[in-house]
């Protein structure tokens, strides 16, 4: 190493280390670092970047002092390695946040208990077109909050049955026993979803937009 390149070096090694005091957290050596991002590549800048990295790594075993001022063993080329790894994944982290949908996600319902009311509109909704997988969530939701899936449930401006049709009489189009037999008022409650919202889903938005369907 000629004079100069010496001298060179040892103000870069100075001046590292006076950014290092004055910002412990390494933010000023970062902050040196990207000034000099848009120099030529020399030995000095390969040096800086040396100095940059060890800091990096006693700024980790610092971090590990325990109260007996005894620092934990720090692995120098994963905390390097952590660094540039964060360093590269920040941008595409905030790419992929501003293309994430905006919507709430369905809530992922499980297939009913055998021989629950639940059960019967489960294995209803293929004779109806609709899928289990997408719809049954939806279904199982709407009916939940209208009638807690009970074939007696009965509202007092005239609501009734697990799909509370009002009137309660309209459902007697799928069953003469429709005030008690849960499957009788599922049917009736499918034909009416798949006739005016198309799917269980497009009832269950309704409800949730309108407060009812």
């Amino acid at each position: 190493m000629g004079p100069a390149v010496g001298v060179a070096a040892l103000l870069v090694a100075i001046v590292t280390i006076v950014t290092y005091a004055m910002s412990p957290d390494g933010s000023g050596a970062d902050s040196m670092v990207t000034a000099l991002s848009g120099l030529t590549h020399s030995k000095q800048l390969t040096m800086l970047e040396q100095e940059r990295q060890q800091m990096i790594v006693m700024d980790a075993a610092a971090n590990t002092l325990s109260s007996a001022a005894s620092p934990t063993k720090v692995n120098a080329q994963a905390v390097i390695a952590a660094d540039q790894q964060a360093a590269s994944g920040s941008s595409s982290d905030s790419s992929s946040s501003s293309s994430g949908s905006s919507g709430a996600s369905d809530i992922n319902v499980p297939p009913p208990d055998p021989g629950s009311a639940e059960q019967i509109g489960y294995d209803m909704l293929p004779s109806f077109g609709f899928n289990q997988t997408t719809q049954w969530s939806c279904l199982e939701q709407l009916w939940m909050r209208e009638s807690g899936w009970n074939w007696d449930a009965e509202n007092p401006d005239g609501a009734y049955g697990i799909p509370q049709a009002f009137p309660g009489s309209k459902m007697a189009s799928a069953g003469a026993d429709w005030q008690t037999n849960p499957a009788t008022q599922i049917k009736w409650g499918l034909e009416y979803i798949s006739s005016t919202y198309g799917t269980p889903c497009g009832a269950w938005d309704e409800e949730l937009s309108a407060g009812g369907y």
